[in-house]
């Protein structure tokens, strides 16, 4: 798992508090809301629609709140909310490569947003992209289950790649197209997902041992996140998961 794999999964496992959890679910309402109206309000038919709405649903969005959100996907006039689909790249601390990913109705705000946030720690945009794979990525929990048996199964189940459990927990890798399949036939055995998402994934890492860089990078990826704008930010660090855990409460 890579370095800002953990550091998602420690702060899924953590919780947000109650100012977090309600930018939190305003990003999560964006991305059903351009679901819905790119692919329609139908729930089965729209995969990328059914991942937005597993994943309110993992953050205890309530489901008033995703039901307005499917129906403002099909308002019109003042109802209507019209988002376009950025990216930006760039390096920041300790030349991490860092993917931006945001929804905005103003773009020029956005890129000003973001292109301030890497200046102010002495990085810039620049094209990483290579250094990045799309990925199917599911989170699995192993509530005491064994782990050669989960990871059997996963790659029973059409998994690309099944990472060391840590944290009680176990990630399965897939091909963007299979990811759903997986999820499904993981259910199916009795496996449910923590969670199952599309991340930019790094083919390459960057090891921070530093607890001065490792500070300075997990507070850059998090004043990135806290943007409205921006819906997920992926990253090439990789610090080790006692620093992580050690510094999480710092910049949370």
């Amino acid at each position: 798992m890579s370095g800002h794999s953990k550091w998602s999964t420690i702060k899924r496992q953590k919780g947000a508090n109650d100012a977090k959890r309600g930018a939190l679910f305003t990003k999560l309402a964006r991305e059903i809301i351009t679901a819905a109206r790119n692919g329609g309000a139908d729930v089965d038919a729209n995969h990328r629609l059914r991942m937005a709405v597993d994943k309110a649903r993992q953050n205890s969005m309530p489901a008033d709140n995703i039901k307005r959100a499917i129906e403002k996907a099909t308002g019109s006039g003042a109802d209507a909310e019209q988002y376009e689909e950025v990216t930006y790249e760039g390096i920041g601390p300790a030349n991490v490569a860092v993917i931006v990913a945001a929804m905005t109705d103003n773009r020029n705000r956005t890129a000003s947003e973001i292109r301030s946030t890497f200046s102010k720690v002495g990085g810039s945009l620049s094209n990483v992209a290579w250094q990045f794979e799309l990925k199917g990525v599911i989170s699995l929990p192993l509530n005491g289950q064994d782990p050669d048996d989960v990871t059997l199964t996963a790659i029973d189940a059409g998994a690309a790649d099944v990472g060391a459990p840590e944290a009680g927990s176990i990630v399965v890798s897939t091909e963007p197209g299979d990811l759903e399949t997986v999820r499904q036939a993981l259910a199916a055995a009795g496996h449910e997902a923590e969670s199952a998402e599309l991340s930019m994934e790094p083919t390459t890492t960057i090891a921070i041992t530093d607890e001065k860089q490792a500070r300075a990078v997990l507070q850059f990826m998090e004043r990135l996140e806290d943007l409205d704008d921006v819906q997920n930010v992926y990253a090439n660090f990789d610090i080790p998961a006692e620093l992580m855990e050690q510094l999480e409460a710092q910049v949370a």
